[in-house]
């Protein structure tokens, strides 16, 4: 490390000023000329990390010495990964994908035990590379673990402005009832007024007479928070539970019970199927959560802090975009990331839905432009959503890009024509809809372009614009109105000419 860049380090840690602990470790810089004191909280092979007197200091190896008796074996340092935050997805998730990662790598994985945390370790010399340990805590305990430095990794259904992030897989809250519960489905409307404890009776919602039980999870859970968020106000339970399991078990036994709980936490509860405010059905398939189609899509993710992680919580972050990281989400029950395809004439709902909503504006020449586009089109489940208000992609729609271009690069689209498909929904006029919507469609491409500067223009996706052809959902409420502003990608052989070709 050069001795200007130590001194800044030091100037920059002195703003941050922390009480100073055992002093174990003494840094030195290679020349002698200044030394540091303090505990090690980590060392990754390439660089220390020190409470000291100045505050949190990170190190490059490469320019100091290491002296005292908490210097790390160099040969074979371990790290130490902790993770925290969301109970059932960290359960079922990360000792899973952990002891993949290992087998990946050619190393040996052995899972956490009641005495201590799971241990990677080398097959040849036994020594131990990393241990791993995963604590549950609510989404404000979690966060100040990350930021402290208590903890690495944060299992979360959202992120955070100041923390970095990566997909981690996709859910889907869905609401559930007893098995032996009359009701056959429930529109989200009636969902919502159910959840804000505007309904005690299931009667008011179609049901027989009967009182309605709302269970929850405890107000400060991750998937409570995402569901608050959704429905703009707090969830009015009568019974609330410590986890989704013990959710999905209380509704099973209670035939007058209502709940709203992930897709991979139903347990023996029956899933009640939603349907939008024009009786439109939202169906949780894997195509529609992946594309956010589904109205209560469950992004989950790893948060990151602002510094620097170890280098094999940095290689494992990297591992969950392959397919083997994917297969295991799949296996846990919860939805993977991977791009998924599905031919356009298997949607036939949506187009029913496009017929049944031409308005006015909507003409039948609009229906024909757009069919003949769909004409041997496939849908991919990379979609393009964005922040209300803003031209910017939602964090969703972000990793979607970052996916397709990785994708492209990779030459997955061979002999294949890319048509991102840029939709509105209903308010305002047509034509200014129309505009909207290809603007929209036109920034994702330019966003694809810079991510990927290599790319040669011609396999960049071509543009198309339909403003308010082919609604997701009803127009009547903002949650459809968000669904049907997007773009979607559809895929199309490259010999096959359609209305936007010459």
């Amino acid at each position: 490390m050069a001795t200007s860049s130590w001194r800044a380090a030091i100037f920059a840690a002195l703003f941050f000023p922390v009480a100073a602990a055992a002093q174990d470790v003494t840094l030195t810089a290679r020349d002698g000329s200044l030394s540091l004191a303090g505990t090690l909280v980590g060392y990754d092979g390439e660089y220390y990390r020190i409470d000291s007197q100045y505050g949190p200091l990170t190190v490059d190896g490469q320019g100091v010495l290491c002296e005292g008796p908490g210097c790390p074996d160099l040969t074979a340092p371990r790290a130490v990964i902790r993770l925290t935050g969301e109970p059932d997805a960290g359960a079922a998730l990360v000792g899973p994908l952990f002891a993949a990662f290992a087998t990946a790598r050619g190393l040996n994985y052995a899972p956490a035990t009641a005495d201590g945390p799971a241990l990677i370790t080398d097959p040849d010399s036994a020594a131990v590379l990393a241990e791993v340990s995963f604590r549950a805590a609510a989404p404000e305990v979690a966060r100040a673990a990350l930021v402290s430095g208590r903890a690495e990794l944060m299992i979360a259904a959202a992120t955070e402005p100041d923390l970095g992030s990566r997909a981690l897989a996709m859910d889907a809250l869905v609401p559930i009832v007893a098995p032996d519960n009359p009701l056959p489905g429930i529109s989200s409307p009636d969902l919502a007024h159910a959840l804000a404890g505007d309904v005690e009776n299931w009667a008011q919602i179609g049901g027989p007479d009967m009182p309605l039980v709302l269970h929850a999870l405890a107000a400060d859970t991750d998937l409570q928070v995402a569901l608050s968020r959704r429905l703009g106000k707090g969830i009015r339970a009568a019974i609330t539970h410590p986890d989704q399991k013990s959710l999905a078990e209380a509704v099973a036994r209670d035939p007058w019970a209502l709940a709203v709980t992930g897709r991979a936490q139903t347990g023996r509860a029956r899933t009640l199927p939603l349907s939008d405010s024009c009786g439109f059905p939202l169906l949780p398939t894997g195509l529609a959560v992946k594309a956010e189609d589904y109205p209560l899509s469950l992004p989950l993710y790893l948060l990151t802090p602002r510094r620097r992680l170890p280098l094999v919580a940095r290689e494992f972050l990297e591992f969950l975009s392959t397919p083997r990281a994917q297969a295991v989400v799949a296996q846990s029950g919860y939805i993977d990331r991977a791009a998924e395809r599905q031919p356009m004439t298997a949607d036939g709902l949506r187009l029913i839905n496009a017929i049944q909503g031409a308005g006015e504006e909507t003409t039948l020449a609009d229906l024909k432009r757009l069919v003949d586009v769909m004409a041997g089109a496939d849908r991919m489940s990379l979609t393009f959503r964005f922040e209300g208000g803003s031209t910017n992609l939602d964090p969703a729609s972000r990793q979607n890009l970052i996916d397709l271009a990785e994708l492209l690069e990779a030459g997955s689209f061979a002999g294949e024509a890319l048509i991102l498909a840029g939709f509105s929904d209903g308010s305002g006029a047509a034509d200014a809809n129309l505009d909207l919507s290809r603007d929209r469609a036109g920034a994702v491409r330019a966003a694809l372009a810079e991510l990927a500067p290599d790319l040669p223009e011609d396999r960049l996706p071509r543009v198309a614009a339909f403003g308010e052809a082919l609604p997701m959902a009803c127009d009547t409420t903002g949650p459809g109105r968000r669904l049907n502003r997007r773009v979607e990608l559809w895929l199309k052989p490259a010999f096959v000419k359609d209305s936007l070709q010459p």
